[in-house]
């Protein structure tokens, strides 16, 4: 089975050959992704799936769960979206974004169901988008399938978010062999599983090779480093760490880069949240 792209092999299932007798002419395949990391990680496959346009009818769906920190990735990668549904609203809680992707996505697919659905990774976007296809007898296929905790609360509410997905999904495309055999031994077939490593590495060598200037704030952080010195990213975005775990991290950092003063930077990108 070949490759079609560093990281990513093609399942039995969701195979683009050329003799394909039995497949239509062209699938009917959506994108649907919310988030920074989705963006990430599903541009290298909607970048593939391009490739393919004579055997593939592809939909880039945005939710709009991270609008504001969406929009410089889509424009990056070249996500070229077809259609936001602008569920995102101040202050909602997950159950509410969830039940907004569930409601609006479907009615997108009231004059053609998709062939299949995919999604990435264990967002809210991702849970429902998931469940959303299955309830319009979509076929769903999950990239980075199979990461567990083995606590339903930790991290949360993406441990039970990649469950759900598990049970819905058609295809799910394991990163890492940790991952596969999670699956395996959750009772999912050998034969919908496929370890592809994961596509953030695909991202990040496409990245690598753009000739990309710094702008913004990375233009003035790169005018106050201290060439001599090393650096250190730090990078803290979970949910469970908001409050007294959160001022422990940023204290613990406070007493790293004091004992390291003159030798050591630290830059610490902070979310929205």
């Amino acid at each position: 089975m070949k490759a079609i792209m560093p990281g990513i092999r093609r399942p039995d299932s969701l195979d683009f050959k050329d003799e394909g007798a039995c497949m239509p002419p062209r699938q009917n395949i959506w994108c649907v992704l919310g988030t920074r990391p989705e963006a990430i990680k599903l541009a290298p496959v909607i970048r593939e799936l391009r490739r393919h346009a004579d055997r593939v009818q592809l939909t880039v769906c945005l939710t709009g769960q991270h609008r504001e920190m969406m929009a410089p990735l889509v424009e990056l990668f070249d996500l070229r979206p077809d259609l936001d549904l602008d569920i995102m609203r101040p202050g909602q809680r997950p159950s509410e974004v969830f039940a907004r992707v569930l409601e609006r996505l479907p009615l997108a697919w009231r004059s053609k169901v998709p062939d299949w659905v995919i999604v990435q990774g264990d967002t809210t976007t991702t849970a429902a988008g998931a469940l959303a296809a299955f309830y319009a007898e979509a076929r769903v296929a999950h990239v980075e399938a199979g990461l567990r905790t083995g606590d339903r609360r930790q991290p949360f509410p993406e441990e039970i978010n990649r469950r759900l997905v598990t049970q819905v999904a058609d295809v799910h495309f394991a990163p890492t062999l940790l991952a596969r055999d999670n699956l395996l031994r959750e009772g999912i077939v050998a034969g919908a599983v496929e370890h592809t490593g994961n596509t953030v590495i695909d991202a990040l060598l496409w990245a690598a090779n753009q000739p990309l200037s710094p702008v913004g704030p990375l233009q003035d952080l790169q005018t106050r480093l201290h060439p001599a010195r090393r650096l250190v990213l730090v990078t803290c975005h979970r949910r469970e760490n908001h409050g007294v775990p959160l001022r422990r991290i940023c204290s613990a950092i406070a007493q790293l880069a004091a004992r390291h003063a003159g030798r050591l930077e630290f830059v610490f990108p902070v979310h929205p949240n």
